[in-house]
């Protein structure tokens, strides 16, 4: 029994050190590659071993402006915009969320179920698929090279939607039929009562709406021409870019700005996991 019990510890800790290995070598071959000179990395391809570049590319990333109008950095623009994307794309889809979810669940009007499973069937079409006429709209509006633009019609979100519908469907009938007791209408239901229920749900969502936002590309790359808005996973491309023939495209530059842009959403769920997990398997009530 106890030779089992090690064999089956033993495989336990492989299989996690090679799930480690799988997922973290490439990112090291990214960090590594970001501390070579972009003419090794063309000739040699992707580095394992670190080089004596790194202060010289970071410090550069950070303060050299680059892109096609020179102003391009790592430093405070593009973390900022991004930032605003990432916060504003999930604080806007946490509010429109419940706010339908909770009409959905507690007001009793024709056709709710029905219009619940048509926002629900927009899961079915990607931000691919609807890109043209969302650009055709936000242009009319006169939305482009604009954070509302960035944000607003990415906000409505049948994800959201779902996870807050499911839980207040948990949520006991008795609390309801207290408020009402109590005298309470059905806003200071939603917020004396619902909204604290509802903290760790929305953490969750939070973190994954955050990344979600932060790591967008396809819909700030059409809606903004203007680079004072360019997030910084643009900015990974945008440094890459060259339209002199003589340059090397700065492959080096690109790497530490994608190691910088994993930063942030790595902190938010590194400091938010306890929360993350308990809204997703647990609940407050």
């Amino acid at each position: 029994m106890k030779i089992l019990w090690v064999r089956y510890q033993f495989l336990n800790h492989l299989l996690l050190i090679l799930g480690v290995a799988f997922l973290a070598l490439p990112l090291w071959m990214v960090f590594a590659s970001s501390t070579h000179d972009p003419a090794t990395i063309i000739r040699d391809g992707m580095q394992l071993g670190l080089s004596d570049q790194f202060f010289e590319t970071y410090s550069g990333v950070l303060t050299e402006k680059k892109g096609f109008t020179e102003q391009v950095t790592a430093s405070m623009m593009m973390m900022i915009n991004s930032m605003i994307l990432g916060v504003g794309f999930a604080v806007g889809k946490i509010i429109v969320s419940m706010t339908a979810a909770y009409a959905i669940v507690y007001f009793r009007f024709p056709l709710g179920t029905l219009l619940f499973w048509i926002i629900f069937t927009t899961l079915l079409l990607p931000l691919e698929v609807r890109i043209i006429p969302s650009y055709k709209v936000v242009a009319d509006l006169g939305m482009l090279n604009s954070y509302s633009g960035l944000i607003i019609p990415l906000i409505a979100s049948a994800t959201g939607t779902f996870y807050f519908r499911q839980f207040f469907r948990s949520v006991p009938d008795e609390l309801l039929e207290a408020a009402k007791l109590d005298g309470a209408g059905a806003w200071k239901f939603f917020i004396d009562i619902l909204l604290p229920l509802s903290r760790t749900m929305m953490a969750a969502l939070f973190i994954i709406m955050f990344v979600v936002g932060w790591n967008q590309y396809l819909w700030p790359l059409l809606m903004t021409t203007d680079e004072s808005y360019s997030t910084i996973v643009l900015g990974i491309k945008s440094v890459m870019q060259t339209i002199d023939g003589n340059r090397l495209p700065e492959y080096n530059r690109g790497f530490a700005l994608a190691i910088l842009a994993l930063v942030p959403p790595v902190l938010i769920v590194i400091l938010f996991q306890r929360w993350f997990i308990k809204g997703l398997l647990e609940s407050d009530k």
